[in-house]
């Protein structure tokens, strides 16, 4: 069945070959109508995406990929499509399916020519970007280790060109892993896959690449995906809402909880005041603060539903100064502006005693790396804990590098969740969520968000956000997927009315609110 929208399940690069190959093997599908199916579709979603367009540019690799590409070539020339296509590997080398694709669009006129940079640039590069679409298929799933030289000059060929391409599969040079370019990639507009969606499609840098991705599944079974259990699932906020139990007309505020928040040293006092404001707005039946005095009249001031305490930092904080307030949160945040200062240190082992659900983020996130770094028997591990950090604080708390984060997320935030326990969140384009056993791990993704969330108090909000969620006795699985996709797709609603330059952290509360009530 065709399906313009998106599945839930990513799958690694040799998962989706593994379905590949139960397709052909075990429901006798040949390969090279399974070919021709991502042919037909693709060339669809050029007519979908650029209907008045009738010139376009096919680049071919090697390989499977080629073939899906010498497949649109000869079925644009059968529609009238000025068609030039462009080969970086021989056509004669070509085998099996891809050799039979490449027969087709020669039975169709196709001309195929060895790729240049001179006949790209005396062919193609003065061309209008209105009047012609470029077909990427160089590079498949398949690619290991670099981009080879050839490769490299066609790819930066299609990216200097205004006009918009096609990625066949995966845009070529982009691990479909780790969403991460392997040397160079090609910058599509949009992304046409097949069969699963790879996970490399939707977090890391993936997003500069990838554009729109649409999928089809080529009519492989269901049966194929039963086999084995995808490497991770795609958040969709509708069924987390709709899983947000409502409210019994006799409810009072006893019924919702009572977040405890944490921080602000002097001077930060606005990264709690974000966090409470969120708690409040996601449902909590009461929030309290520890802040620095300092903060206190602007925090009443500005959102007088919050009960505050002020903890000085000018001496050492007294063992029993949050006794009472710890024993009765339902939930504590700690992190927004909490600072490394002796004082934070003091609040932070205070807020450790406790047993009830702590949400963990910024320098508290710092602070236990350091510990842990400094006492090497020292092991923080909670069942009942989320942990929401960035690359850099995911580095710190692996004693890694922020490369060796990003180069591969997926098992970076596996690895946090083994090390740390609990809901692991590893923020960032296509945020990760890590949850289950040391043994069986599971992963989820948010693939919403934009870049106007790259500003300050944006993970003091998702605190607050998680925070408010766990105070309403939700499982700590489900208030961190609630979050984080509540979170992100308020961000997108802002975005999309005012634009993601100047997006403030606090124009995102409003939509929260809105989101969680159902109110789009």
């Amino acid at each position: 069945m065709s399906n313009y929208s998106l599945p839930a399940s990513l799958y690694r690069a040799d998962q989706v070959r593994e379905l590949d190959r139960l397709a052909i093997e075990n429901h006798h599908i040949p390969g090279l109508e399974l070919m021709n199916r991502a042919g037909r579709f693709t060339f669809r979603m050029l007519r979908k995406f650029h209907p008045a367009i009738n010139e376009i540019c096919v680049v071919c690799g090697s390989g499977n990929n080629a073939g899906d590409g010498y497949i649109i070539a000869g079925l644009a020339k059968q529609r009238g499509y000025q068609v030039t296509l462009f080969y970086c590997s021989e056509p004669s080398k070509l085998k099996g399916d891809a050799q039979s694709a490449y027969q087709f669009s020669m039975s169709n006129n196709v001309e195929a020519r060895v790729f240049s940079l001179d006949s790209w640039q005396q062919e193609i590069a003065s061309q209008a970007a209105d009047q012609i679409v470029f077909i990427d298929a160089l590079l498949g799933t398949g690619l290991k280790g670099g981009v080879r030289k050839n490769y490299q000059v066609a790819i930066h060929c299609l990216n200097k060109h205004p006009a918009p391409v096609i990625a066949v599969d995966i845009p070529s040079g982009l691990s479909a892993d780790t969403g991460l370019p392997m040397g160079c990639a090609v910058e599509a507009e949009i992304t046409a896959t097949y069969i699963g969606l790879k996970q490399g499609l939707f977090t890391g840098q993936a997003a500069c690449y990838c554009g729109e991705v649409v999928f089809d599944d080529l009519g492989v079974p269901e049966k194929v995906y039963s086999h084995f259990k995808a490497n991770a699932q795609k958040l969709d906020l509708a069924s987390l809402v709709s899983a947000f139990p409502s409210r019994r007309a006799d409810a009072h505020k006893g019924h919702f909880g009572h977040v405890l928040i944490v921080g602000g040293d002097q001077g930060f006092g606005g990264a709690v005041l974000m966090a409470a404001e969120a708690a409040v707005r996601v449902g909590t039946g009461l929030t309290s603060v520890v802040t620095h005095p300092d903060h206190i009249s602007a925090m009443l001031t500005r959102r007088p539903e919050v009960m505050v305490r002020g903890i000085s930092n000018s001496g050492i904080v007294h063992p029993e100064a949050l006794d009472d307030l710890l024993s009765a949160a339902s939930v504590v945040v700690i992190g927004p502006g909490l600072g490394q200062s002796d004082w934070s240190k003091c609040l932070l082992k205070q807020v450790l005693k406790t047993e009830c659900p702590l949400v963990v983020d910024a320098d508290a996130l710092n602070i236990l790396s350091q510990i842990q770094k400094n006492d090497l028997e020292q092991i923080f591990y909670r069942d009942n804990w989320i942990l929401t950090p960035h690359p850099g604080e995911a580095a710190r708390m692996l004693g890694v590098s922020t490369q060796d984060i990003q180069q591969n997320r997926f098992e970076a935030v596996q690895a946090l969740q083994k090390k740390w326990g609990g809901e692991v969140i590893l923020k960032g384009s296509g945020s990760l969520i890590s949850h289950g056993s040391k043994t069986e791990p599971s992963i989820s993704l948010c693939d919403a968000g934009n870049p106007g969330m790259a500003s300050g108090g944006m993970g003091d909000v998702l605190s607050g956000i998680l925070g408010g969620l766990l105070a309403q006795q939700l499982p700590l699985e489900f208030a961190a997927k609630l979050g984080v996709c509540v979170h992100a797709t308020a961000a997108d609603i802002a975005a999309k009315q005012q634009g993601e330059k100047g997006l403030l952290a606090t124009d995102l509360i409003p939509h929260v609110r809105a989101l969680l009530n159902g109110r789009y």
